[in-house]
């Protein structure tokens, strides 16, 4: 098992960027798929980005392909989501995840170890 510390949320004006750290604890952090989720107000927890444990495969959700590129330090334990071009519905508590497995997740179901959650919140 891992224990994730998500970290790096805060408010941004829309069109600007934010990068989300998720530091793991444990010897296995590289065994590890981990995926990013986020959950605003009144709305089911959702998709974001995942990253296998090597970090040479990733896969986006449409509404932040293209804005957002996740990326991990195995030598570090933590991986990260660099978010630019923001939208106000970016708004969301953002989850990381993680799986200990070689292939990629999209379901929160799918992932059994998460983080506390880090606020971000885009104005317009």
């Amino acid at each position: 098992q891992v224990q994730l510390v998500e970290s790096g949320g805060g408010l941004v004006q829309a069109g600007g960027s934010l990068r989300l750290s998720c530091v793991a604890s444990g010897r296995t952090f590289s065994s590890y798929a981990m995926g990013w989720f986020r959950q605003a107000p009144g709305k089911e927890r959702e998709f974001v980005a995942v990253i296998n444990w090597s970090g040479d495969r990733t896969y986006y959700a449409d509404s932040v392909k293209g804005r957002f590129t996740i990326s991990r330090d195995n030598a570090k334990n933590t991986v990260y989501l660099q978010m630019t071009s923001m939208k106000p519905e970016d708004t969301a508590v953002y989850y990381c995840a993680a799986r200990s497995t070689t292939s990629l997740y999209y379901t929160p179901r799918q992932y059994d170890q998460w983080g506390q959650g880090t606020q971000v919140t885009v104005s317009s």
